[in-house]
């Protein structure tokens, strides 16, 4: 929930602006001030085109995924930007709280894996999980950081929806409900 009141705060205002730009509207101009229309367009002024993307490491394993590793493998000079992702254990689900997360995968989870990842380290752990443990991490680089932002988010949300990883939470009281790792 919070975080939908921050992704509000931060684009409501900005709104009308947005739907003037996608109905095209002439006339539609952000007001900005002269340092900020030249900070924006410096560092909007290029995008990579891709052709050194390469799949650096991914996979699904049961051991304890380590960020610096994911890191070092994506680590380049060319790259001007380096965006991280982590998906941890969370202590709750709606309104019940979690004791731990066991993960299993279809043999063939690796392999898909290897098709979702572009520029990335990516590594989703299975096994039991405590609160606090990592279950996903994911590291890209790119040579600016819109394109960075833009790549991790994909290949978390493609993960998410397609990975053939499922969950058992285990839930404080003794219950527990089973689902994909979406």
């Amino acid at each position: 929930m919070g975080g939908v009141r921050d992704v509000v705060a931060a684009v409501g205002p900005l709104m009308a602006h947005i739907v003037e730009q996608m109905r095209g509207d002439e006339g539609a101009r952000l007001t900005t001030h002269d340092h900020q229309t030249a900070s924006w367009l410096i560092q909007h002024r290029g995008k990579g085109d891709r052709s050194n993307a390469r799949v650096i490491r991914t996979g699904v394993t049961e051991d304890r995924i380590d960020m610096n590793m994911l890191v070092a493998n994506i680590d380049d000079t060319t790259a001007g930007a380096v965006v991280t992702s982590c998906g941890q254990v969370r202590n709750h689900n709606a309104a019940r709280q979690v004791k731990s997360i066991t993960y299993e995968a279809h043999p063939d989870a690796g392999a898909v894996m290897q098709k979702i990842a572009h520029k990335i380290a990516v590594l989703h752990r299975v096994g039991h999980l405590e609160v606090g443990d990592v279950a996903l991490r994911a590291s890209v680089s790119a040579s600016h950081r819109r394109e960075a932002f833009s790549l991790i988010v994909r290949v978390v949300e493609e993960v998410k929806l397609i990975l053939p990883v499922w969950k058992k939470q285990e839930f404080v009281g003794g219950s527990h409900e089973c689902a994909s790792s979406a």
